[in-house]
């Protein structure tokens, strides 16, 4: 009796170290995402500033359009980029706050 409420014992305390272990990770990984999301509207609104410029001083209407070509290219290529640098952080925040909870899954089995 005394050996099953020391196992239990046990169990629960490396479940809470494990749970603790985890938000630390999810904590960090929701940290990294919260960087990049500024870090991206930083240089979007940077980006639609300097495309307002140019084409404010679009010297032809065709001028106008190359510039607004070459924009909503650079715009599509960089929000690509970075939906696929949104689909990496996430995939290593849930590997991340896994983790420490394989090992307690390995011993359940």
């Amino acid at each position: 009796m005394t050996q099953n409420y020391e196992d239990f014992s046990k169990f629960g305390k490396e479940f809470a170290d494990t749970g603790l272990t985890s938000l630390a990770s999810f904590s960090k990984g929701a940290q990294a995402l919260a960087v990049e999301a500024s870090d991206y509207t930083k240089k979007s609104f940077e980006n639609g500033s300097t495309f307002v410029e140019k084409l404010l001083s679009a010297k032809s209407f065709e001028n106008a359009i190359e510039i607004q070509t070459d924009y909503v290219k650079q715009s599509y290529e960089s929000f690509v980029a970075e939906a696929t640098r949104f689909g990496e952080l996430y995939a290593d925040l849930a590997r991340d706050a896994y983790k420490p909870f394989e090992s307690l899954v390995a011993k359940a089995k």
